[in-house]
């Protein structure tokens, strides 16, 4: 294998890496801000939401497209649903239908919490 090949492939295996630890990352501050509400934390609900506002914001000024999808096409012609992150193609192409309600759920138990007093 040439070595050109080689570092592109290092290259993209660098960026799925990349791109799917900040996934993680992201995907825990959704599943934990109904959990923060739930158990009273409001200053920890609101600092989950608002990592999740930049990420959503960062989106939204990509057109709903993670940056990263565009560096990990520079180093690949697959286009499979997840040739820029290590999850499996039904979850990479349903992110968003999946963590949006999941974020707008959090959004909701924080509020319902806040407004009845809980936290």
């Amino acid at each position: 294998m040439k070595i050109e090949a080689v570092n592109t492939l290092t290259r993209l295996r660098v960026v799925k890496t990349l791109h799917t630890l900040i996934w993680a990352f992201f995907a825990s501050c959704v599943f934990a801000i109904p959990w923060a509400a739930w158990f009273g934390s409001l200053r920890l609900a609101l600092l989950l939401i608002a990592i999740v506002l930049v990420e959503v914001a960062v989106l939204a000024l990509n057109a709903w497209r993670c940056p990263l999808q565009d560096v990990a096409a520079r180093y690949t012609s697959d286009r499979s649903g997840n040739f820029d992150i290590y999850l499996p193609a039904w979850l990479a192409q349903r992110t968003m239908i999946i963590f949006g309600p999941l974020f707008a759920l959090g959004l909701l138990a924080t509020a319902l919490r806040w407004a009845l007093g809980a936290i």
